[in-house]
């Protein structure tokens, strides 16, 4: 039988090209800036990828290879081992764009986690929406 895991796709409109936002987010040292309920700090790593200090202690971080879709998926590994992946997409919305990310219930996760967890990244998403469009509006003052 072919197991699923329960899962929420949120998003926020940015009026941002792709392009923007994607160079901004796939920049793993602009985490701790749009992403603060995730990551206080990041550094390069000895290996390939990247660390992140989150609340719960350091955790390896990785991008998908740069690409021209749109596509900012990354995986965490967890202190445990546990690789946990992280779908998230940025695509053409008019003459913004829109960012979606997916979070995946995993099976040890209760009810109550996984709803902090949404509201963590929908806080971050909008942290995102902020600083890229407070950017772009400072830009455009200057």
């Amino acid at each position: 039988m072919i197991e699923t895991h329960s899962c929420r796709t949120l998003s926020v409109t940015i009026m941002r090209t792709p392009a923007d936002i994607y160079a901004f987010v796939s920049n793993p040292q602009n985490l701790p800036e749009w992403a603060p309920s995730f990551c206080r700090a990041v550094r390069k790593s000895t290996t390939d990828g990247w660390v992140a200090e989150t609340e719960d202690g350091p955790v390896d971080i990785r991008f998908v290879e740069a690409n021209v879709l749109g596509v900012l998926d990354h995986y965490v590994r967890l202190r445990s081992g546990e690789e946990i992946f992280s779908p998230m997409r940025v695509v053409q919305n008019g003459e913004g764009s829109e960012v979606l990310f997916t979070l995946f219930r995993l099976p040890r996760i209760s009810d109550d986690q996984f709803v902090r967890d949404l509201r963590l990244i929908e806080r971050d998403l909008l942290a995102l929406k902020n600083r890229l469009e407070d950017a772009r509006s400072a830009h455009s003052a200057g």
